[in-house]
């Protein structure tokens, strides 16, 4: 899973770390998302990069993901309240990694799902290629 703010640059980067993230999830795991999500991301595009909108709606007709619902009543409360439904699919849909930029979720000391920035995903989960050996 990513989340809202993956998405959002994403769109306004091309290129970019998280848009690098969100290709390489999307091309080598399964990709899911829930419904707050998408909403967050159309409310975002809409209030802050209206001229974005129609590249969100070209990502998201392009993207191959598994849409679940985000429940408002989760047993691990967060700080964020308006987070609280991500946070809560995540969980209930057992979520490996999710992907944000965002604090609330990085502070969270939580067992699952493993909560990362588009950086550490990198550093974790991307292969590299081998170093050549120079004598």
């Amino acid at each position: 899973m990513v989340d809202t703010n993956v998405i959002i640059s994403a769109i306004l980067n091309e290129g970019s770390l998280p848009d690098m993230v969100l290709n390489e999830v999307c091309e080598n795991h399964e990709l899911i998302l829930c419904d707050y999500i998408i909403s967050e991301s159309y409310d975002v595009a809409k209030k802050r990069f209206p001229m974005k909108v129609q590249v969100l709606d070209k990502l998201f007709a392009k993207l191959s993901f598994e849409l679940v619902p985000a429940s408002r009543q989760g047993e691990i409360q967060m700080g964020d309240i308006k987070d609280q439904p991500i946070l809560n699919a995540a969980i209930e849909y057992n979520i490996d990694v999710f992907v944000t930029g965002d604090k609330h979720f990085l502070e969270l000391d939580i067992e699952a799902p493993q909560i990362c920035t588009p950086s550490e995903y990198m550093n974790l989960f991307i292969r590299k290629e081998p170093s050549p050996c120079f004598p």
